[in-house]
This record gives C-alpha cells, structure tokens and sequence, in this order.
C-alpha cells in the first residue's frame, strides 16, 4: 500500500442467519456447539442478551487483492474467523483481515506469517482506499483466497464464513427444525483508518442475492472495535429484512382473521425482543450507530413494522371480543 506508514486497512465478511434448530438453544449448548479449537473457551455474556462467541480459527492466503485501478497487488497472511450466537437464535460467522505493508518483496516462510494472526500482508502500490473500494465492489470467485489455490483467484472472504455456517448448522447438536423460513443475509465491509476521520464515514448498499457492501472511514480509537460494529449491524440488518420478509408472507390487508396472526407469531415468539443496536459494542464506534440510526433509520424501520404487527392482533382481539358480545 501507497499510503503511508500508518495508513491502515480492514477486510471483513459477516454471514448470519437463523440457527436450524426448534428452540433457543441454551447457554450449555450453546458453549459446546462454539467450542471451534481445543484448549480455548467460549467467550459468552448473559447482558443485556444472551452472546456468545468461538474462538478465532485462521485461515492461510496466498493471494491477489481486487484494486479499483487494476493495480497488480498480492497479499499473504492469514484470515480470523469466529461465530457468534445471540439469543440461541441467530448464528454469525465474521472473517477479518488486516492489511499490513510488507517488510520486504519476497515471500518469507509460514512461520513469519502465522507470529501475527489476521494480518495480511500486501505487496503493491494500491492505495487505502483504492482497496477498500474494490473489496466492497468486486464479487470475489468462488473459494478464492485459500492457500494453495489459484494464485490469479481474488481474496474472498464470504467463502471462508460460509465454510464456518455450514459447519456448525451440520453439528449433531442442533435438530434442523427451525421455527420460520429465513435467509441469510452477507455483510461485506472495509474499514479505512483516516486522521481525522472524515464528516461522513459511512457507505451502506443493498445489493443483490442478500448482500449488503460497507465502507467506513474511522479514526485510530475505532479500528480496534469496527469488526464488532459491522458483527451488530449485520445481526441487526438480518432481523429487520427477516421481520419484512414475514410481513410480506403474512398478507396483511389480503386475508384476515387467525391466519394472518399465525404467520406472524414467530416474529412474536422468536425475533422482536432480539432487537438491541449498539448494545453490546465499545464506547469509540458506538457514535457510527448514530449515522446509521439518522439514514437509512434502521430502529425507525423497525418500530414500524412491530407496531404494525402490534396492531394486527389488536385488531383480532377487537374482532373476537365484538363477536363474543354478540353472542352473549
């Protein structure tokens, strides 16, 4: 990277949707179905909603960097990857990297990479944000990235965290009997240190086939906690598209009665207490949820559609005990 020796880049990918089983899953459960690598414990939290997180597992790369400009750029290092439960319901996986400027031009052993985990190191002239852009861009192929494959194949990231769900939603563990229909959501971010950071940090996209792209500018104070704030934005951008995608199912203002109700009672049962932004996140990056929170208005999104929900079953429960009096 071109500039400077403190410029400073962060890759993630975050992939989350509803864990395959009928119930919470319990704090116990929860522990053993996290525990990714022997010898090192599930970090897990009970306020103010139940959390827990498996330890990183990395992930060796060797190979080139998507560039805006088409600026030849090659990286070698490793990828951090963990997942993370919340409320026994809703599984995340999270593959960080780091970009470094490399010391010296040629390839040095293994060992040289593995001393600093989840750093990339990049050989190139390619700008901070020049990667940052074509990160959150680009779509990498498929299982790019791995060490040992084709060297012309382009950092992916997603690949890495869809190995890591499909791992744990094939555990013994856990009875692939989920309590509604819904699909994953993939969050693709970078992160571009900048002192002073600039006045406005954020770039959020819906993309197509469930992917939203995120570039943010942050200040040094931030970087150590982004890869946290773009974990709860995903978690929380996940459950406000599940909540419209049940709304859009249950045909309101089409049909009436208790089917309508019935298709919307897994929102009840399952997802609007989950319902927390900026909850469990560091003091230096919560003032990027605040952006959020003014454009696009994700709480003001989603207090709508509870309150029309709300009003759904108020409704009913009008309609019921008109007919009761009637009846009486």
């Amino acid at each position: 990277m071109s500039d400077g020796p403190d410029a400073m880049v962060v890759l993630g990918e975050v992939h989350t949707g509803l864990l395959q089983n009928s119930t919470p899953l319990p704090p116990v459960a929860t522990e053993q179905l996290l525990s990714l690598l022997q010898g090192e414990r599930v970090r897990r939290g009970e306020r103010p909603i139940a959390h827990a997180t498996s330890p990183d597992l990395l992930t060796g790369v060797d190979t080139r960097l998507a560039t805006a400009t088409g600026t030849k750029v090659r990286g070698v290092g490793t990828v951090a990857t963990r997942a993370a439960l919340t409320g026994g319901h809703v599984l995340q996986a999270s593959s960080v990297t780091r970009l470094a400027r490399a010391g010296v031009a040629r390839r040095l052993p293994w060992s040289h990479y593995l001393a600093r985990p989840g750093y990339i190191e990049v050989s190139g002239r390619a700008t901070a944000l020049d990667l940052a852009d074509a990160f959150t861009s680009a779509q990498p192929a498929a299982g790019a990235g791995r060490a040992g494959q084709d060297q012309d194949a382009v950092l992916d990231l997603g690949a890495v965290s869809t190995r890591m769900v499909d791992a744990i939603q094939a555990s013994p563990r856990i009875d692939r009997r989920p309590p509604l229909r819904a699909a994953r959501t993939k969050l693709r971010w970078a992160a571009v240190v900048a002192q002073p950071p600039l006045a406005s940090p954020l770039r959020l996209r819906l993309e197509p086939a469930a992917l939203r792209t995120l570039r943010l500018v942050c200040g040094k104070d931030q970087i150590a906690g982004v890869a946290d704030f773009c974990a709860d934005l995903a978690l929380h951008d996940w459950l406000l598209t599940t909540l419209l995608r049940l709304i859009e199912r249950s045909r309101i203002g089409i049909e009436t009665g208790d089917a309508v109700l019935d298709r919307l009672r897994p929102a009840v049962d399952h997802l609007l207490h989950l319902w927390m932004p900026a909850a469990r996140l560091p003091a230096p990056v919560t003032p990027l949820w605040t952006v959020l929170e003014h454009t696009p208005g994700f709480t003001r999104q989603w207090q709508a559609c509870v309150a029309r929900i709300r009003d759904q079953m108020a409704l009913r429960a009008i309609t019921l005990l008109g007919a009761r009096e009637q009846q009486a």
